[in-house]
C-alpha cells in the first residue's frame, strides 16, 4: 500500500496490481489517497480552461420502455407487461415530458429504457407493429427527432446494446450516448442477461468509439465483483479510450439493494469501498477524463466526499423527473447541490448532453449543430437560454466547390502541401495503444511447397489454408514455380489477352473524418489539401472523360459529415447527364452504408435508389484486409468487415457487379492475405457477382500509421509477386479476372505480375489522387499507349474492354484511339 500510494502521489502510472492495491485503501490510507485523486482532478479541469468548476446537466428522465429482454438481478427499473399501462410510451408522452422539461430550463432529455424487449414479450412486438417500427431502437431514433424538432431538448441516448449499423443510425439524433459497462467480471447478478456480457459490451463501448460517438460508460460497485474486477474494468474503459478518443466520461456508481429483487438483502457497497473506486478511477484516468458520481446515492452530508475522491461531475439531475432506475433515490435540489459544491470549494455549473471538446466534427453530427449552438456558452458549457424545437434535417448537399479543387492535376507537379493532415495527433488515438492491438505473426509453419504445387496444379481451388499459405510465403525458387504455375491456370482460363478500361476517376471529396490510420488521402475541411467538387464539376469532368474515348467513370470520395445521404444520388445523376452513356462505377460498401444510414433506409433500398439514380457497379474497397483484428488497427471508424460482405451480397442479390479488393503490406501477415482470398472465393460461390479481383499494395510514404512507426514500409517485390500469383490459384473457377494497380506497382512491378497470374491491368484513370497523396511515385493517369506497352513487355497482346469485361463498341474504341493522340495534360484540366 505504501509504495502504491507513494507512486500515485509521484504521478507514476499505476499498473493493475498497484491499482488493485489502492482500491482497497481504507481509514488513514484512503484519507492519502483521496488528495492525490483531487490533485489529478484539479490539473485536469486546470487543463480544460475551468478550474474549480464541476458539472451537472439539468434534464428530464424519458423511460421510455420499462420491458427488458435481460433478468438482471438487482433491478426494479425493468418489469412485465401487465404493470404497465402500455408496453412503451407513446410519442406525445414522450413530448409531453420533453415540453415540461424545457420550460424548466432542463437541456438534456435521458433516454433509457430496456433491452430490445420485442426479443423478449409478445405485448412489445404487438405496440411496435402497430405503431409502425422495426424495432425498439428505430422508435427511439424517431422519438429523438421529434425531441429535437418540437422541444429543442437535446436526447442522450442510454438504449443498452446496439450493433454497429444501430450506432451509426443513432448518432445524427443524439449528442452523445452511453452504456455502463458495469464489470468485466462474469457474475451472478447477469445470470440470465444476456446483453450484461462483459465482451458484448466492451464490444459496443468499442464501436461508439470507431463511430466518433461521445460516450458515456462506468462501473457498478458492489454487485458481486471483486476489487481487482473494478481496475480491470477501469484499465477496459481507459484501453478504448486510449484508442478512439470517445469516452466523455465515467460514471462510478455505488450499489443500493432494493426491494423485490434476488439482491434485496445483498449490503450496498460502503462509503469507502465507493470513495477508494471513485480515487483509483479518478488517477488511472487522469486529469482529461471526467469522472462523474449521481449525487442522489450518497447522503447529502457526503457529498464534499465525492468531490474529494476526484469527481468533477454530478451527472443529469432533474428538477421534474424521478430517479426511474432508484426510485427510491430522489434527486437533491440543483440549489442545494450547488451550495454542497460551494463548501467544497468549488463552483457548480450546468453543462450539455455531450462535455465541451465533443462538440464539434467528428463528434457532433452537421444535422445537431443549430441545436447544440443555440444551448452553449463560448466555452462549450450551457447557457440560460430556453430550449426551443429546431428542424431536424439532412445537411443541404455539401457539394459545393470548395478548397483544392485542382489537386487532380497538381498532384503530380506540386504535390501535397503538408506531409499530415492537422489533427493528426488526436485524430487515430492513442498511436501506443494502436501499435500493441497489432496482431503477432503465428508461429511459422514447416512449409511443403511441393506438396502444396501438386494440389494446385490439380485442383487450384482445393487449395487448403495451409497450403495456400505454403505457396504465398514462397521465396526464390519456390516462388518461380508459383508463379509460373499461376500463369498457367491464368493461361487456361481467360488466354494471353491483356486488357484494361478506359476511364476517370472522380475523387469528388477528400474531406473525411472517419480517421483511417492508413490513409493519406483525408483532409479536415481546413486543411490546405481539403478540396470538394461542385455537382457541375463532377459533370464536367465526366463529359470530357466521354469525349476521349472513357467507356467508365470510377467516383469515389471522403466521408464528409457535412454531405447528405441524397448527395451520392445527385452525384450518380450528374455524372449520367452528362454522360448518359457512361458506366458508372462508384461508391465503396462504405459510402453505401453512410449513405443508407444518413437517408434512414436499409442497404437494399439505398443500392436501388443509387441504381435508379445511375450506379452501374460498385467498387469493392473499403475491404481492406478482411479480418477484424487488423481492420481496427488500420482504422478507426470504418466498417467491420461483416458489414462490407452485406453490403456486396445485397448489391449481388440485386443485380449489381462489384470489383473485390485487398490492401496488403502493412500490418497483416501472409495467413491474413490467405483467409481474406478464401473469403472470397466463398462469397463468389454464393453471389457471383465479382468481377475481378485487385491487389493493392500498401502505399507508406505518408500515411499516418507508417508515420507513426506502426506499419511496414509496404509490401516487398516478392509479397507482391506471391499476392498476385497465389490469388489466382485460390480464386481459380470463382473470380476469372486478376487485376494489378499500376499506379501503386509502378510500370516495372506491373510486367513482373503479368507473367504471375494477372490478366488485366486498371485503367487509363485519368486523374487519380489517394496513392499519389499517400506517396506513389508512379503518376496518376497512362495513355492507352503506355499502358499496352506494359503489355507487350510481358510479351502479352492488349485489348480494352468493358467495366465488366465485355466488349467495347466501334464508336468507344474509336475515341479511344483518338485520344491516343491528345496530350496526358488534356484529361487533367477542368
Amino acid at each position: 500500500m505504501r509504495r502504491a500510494l507513494a507512486r500515485a502521489g509521484a504521478g507514476k502510472a499505476l499498473d493493475l496490481d498497484e491499482a488493485t492495491v489502492l482500491m482497497a485503501a481504507r481509514g488513514r490510507d484512503l484519507e492519502q489517497l483521496l488528495p492525490i485523486a483531487g490533485r489529478v482532478r484539479d490539473a485536469g479541469l486546470l487543463d480544460a480552461g475551468r478550474p474549480g468548476t464541476v458539472t451537472y446537466s439539468r434534464k428530464v428522465f424519458v423511460p421510455l420502455t420499462r420491458l427488458c429482454r435481460d433478468r438482471c438481478h438487482y433491478c426494479t427499473f425493468a418489469t412485465v407487461p401487465g404493470r404497465l399501462p402500455a408496453p412503451f410510451l407513446s410519442l406525445d408522452e414522450v413530448l409531453d415530458i420533453a415540453r415540461a422539461g424545457a420550460r424548466l430550463g432542463c437541456k438534456e432529455a435521458l433516454f433509457t429504457l430496456g433491452d430490445r424487449p420485442e426479443d423478449r414479450w409478445d405485448a412489445a412486438r404487438a405496440w411496435l407493429a402497430e405503431a409502425g417500427y422495426d424495432s425498439t431502437l428505430d422508435y427511439v431514433r424517431a422519438c429523438a427527432i421529434a425531441v429535437l424538432e418540437q422541444t429543442g431538448l437535446l436526447p442522450h441516448l442510454n438504449p443498452g446494446v446496439m450493433t454497429w449499423t444501430e450506432l451509426q443510425r443513432l448518432k445524427p439524433v443524439a449528442p452523445s450516448m452511453g452504456m455502463m459497462l458495469e464489470t468485466t467480471a462474469r457474475i451472478p447478478a447477469h445470470d440470465g442477461s444476456p446483453d450484461k456480457d462483459p465482451a458484448v459490451r466492451l464490444r459496443v463501448l468499442e464501436d461508439a468509439g470507431r463511430h466518433a460517438i461521445p460516450f458515456t460508460t462506468g462501473l457498478l460497485i458492489g454487485i458481486g465483483e471483486s476489487p481487482g474486477d473494478r481496475v480491470e474494468t477501469v484499465f477496459a474503459i481507459r484501453a478504448a479510450h486510449r484508442r478512439h478518443g470517445h469516452v466523455q466520461e465515467v460514471i462510478v456508481q455505488n450499489f443500493r439493494a432494493k426491494a423485490d429483487t434476488p439482491m434485496r438483502t445483498t449490503p450496498d457497497a460502503t462509503l469507502e469501498d465507493y470513495l477508494a473506486a471513485i480515487a483509483v478511477t479518478r488517477i488511472v484516468l487522469g486529469p482529461g477524463m471526467r469522472v462523474q458520481a449521481p449525487p442522489n446515492l450518497v447522503d447529502q452530508a457526503d457529498l464534499g466526499l465525492l468531490l474529494q475522491a476526484g469527481v468533477d461531475d454530478f451527472g443529469g439531475v432533474s428538477p421534474l423527473t424521478p430517479d426511474h432506475v432508484n426510485p427510491e433515490r430522489p434527486w437533491p435540489q440543483v440549489e442545494a447541490l450547488a451550495a454542497a459544491t460551494a463548501r467544497a470549494g468549488f463552483h457548480l455549473r450546468a453543462r450539455l448532453t455531450a462535455h465541451p471538446p465533443y462538440l464539434a466534427e467528428p463528434w457532433l453530427d452537421p444535422r445537431l449543430t443549430a441545436h447544440v449552438e443555440a444551448l452553449r456558452t463560448p466555452d462549450g458549457l450551457a447557457n440560460d437560454e430556453r430550449p426551443q424545437g429546431r428542424p431536424w434535417q439532412e445537411p443541404d448537399g455539401g457539394l459545393a466547390a470548395t478548397g483544392r479543387t485542382e489537386l487532380h492535376a497538381t498532384v503530380d507537379s506540386t504535390g501535397r502541401t503538408s506531409e499530415r493532415r492537422s489533427d493528426f495527433a488526436e485524430v487515430y488515438g492513442d498511436w501506443q495503444a494502436i501499435g500493441e492491438a497489432v496482431p503477432a505473426p503465428p508461429p511459422r509453419l514447416d512449409a511443403d511447397v511441393a506438396a502444396a504445387l501438386r494440389v494446385a496444379g490439380d485442383r487450384p481451388a482445393a487449395l487448403t489454408a495451409d497450403q495456400a499459405l505454403a505457396l504465398i510465403t514462397a521465396s526464390g525458387a519456390d516462388l518461380d514455380a508459383v508463379c509460373a504455375l499461376a500463369d498457367d491456370v491464368r493461361r487456361d482460363t481467360v488466354g494471353d489477352v491483356v486488357t484494361y478500361v478506359v476511364n476517370r476517376n472522380i475523387n469528388f471529396t477528400n474531406v473525411c473524418y472517419t480517421g483511417c490510420r492508413f490513409c493519406a488521402f483525408a483532409q479536415r475541411r481546413t486543411d490546405a489539401d481539403a478540396y470538394s467538387l461542385s455537382l457541375e464539376q463532377v459533370g464536367e469532368r465526366a463529359s470530357e472523360a466521354w469525349d476521349i474515348g472513357a467507356t467508365e467513370v470510377c467516383m469515389q470520395g471522403g466521408i464528409d459529415p457535412q454531405l447528405s445521404g441524397a448527395a451520392y444520388l445527385d452525384l450518380a445523376r450528374a455524372v449520367k447527364v452528362a454522360a448518359p452513356d457512361v458506366h458508372l462505377h462508384a461508391y465503396s460498401p462504405m459510402e453505401v452504408v453512410n449513405g443508407a444510414a444518413r437517408m434512414a433506409l436499409p442497404i437494399a433500398e439505398f443500392l436501388t435508389a443509387a441504381r435508379e439514380a445511375g450506379v452501374d457497379s460498385l467498387p469493392g474497397t473499403a475491404a481492406e484486409i478482411l479480418d477484424d483484428d487488423v481492420r481496427w488497427v488500420l482504422t478507426k471508424g470504418k466498417l467491420p468487415t461483416a458489414q462490407w460482405i452485406e453490403v456486396v451480397q445485397t448489391a449481388h442479390r440485386l443485380g449489381i457487379p462489384t470489383t473485390s479488393t485487398m490492401m496488403y503490406g502493412h500490418v497483416d501477415q501472409p495467413h491474413h492475405w490467405v483467409a481474406h482470398l478464401q473469403l472470397l472465393a466463398r462469397l463468389q460461390a454464393e453471389s457471383g457477382g465479382f468481377t475481378e479481383f485487385v491487389p493493392l499494395p500498401f502505399v507508406h510514404t505518408s500515411a499516418p500509421l507508417y508515420l507513426a512507426g506502426i506499419a511496414r514500409p509496404g509490401p516487398t517485390a516478392r509479397d507482391n509477386r506471391a499476392v498476385h500469383a497465389v490469388a489466382r490459384l485460390v480464386l481459380h473457377g470463382r473470380i476469372d479476372h486478376v487485376q494489378c494497380s499500376w499506379v501503386k506497382l509502378g510500370p516495372a512491378a506491373c510486367v513482373d505480375v503479368l507473367v504471375g497470374g494477372v490478366d488485366d491491368l486498371g485503367g487509363t484513370l485519368m486523374e487519380e489522387t489517394i496513392s499519389r497523396m499517400a506517396g506513389s511515385r508512379h503518376g496518376s493517369r497512362k495513355s492507352i499507349d503506355e499502358l499496352e506497352s506494359m503489355v507487350r513487355a510481358a510479351g502479352r497482346t492488349p485489348c480494352q474492354r468493358s467495366t465488366t469485361y465485355g466488349a467495347v463498341s466501334a464508336e468507344r474504341s474509336a475515341a479511344g484511339l483518338r485520344a491516343r493522340q491528345l496530350p496526358l495534360e488534356r484529361v487533367a484540366v477542368l
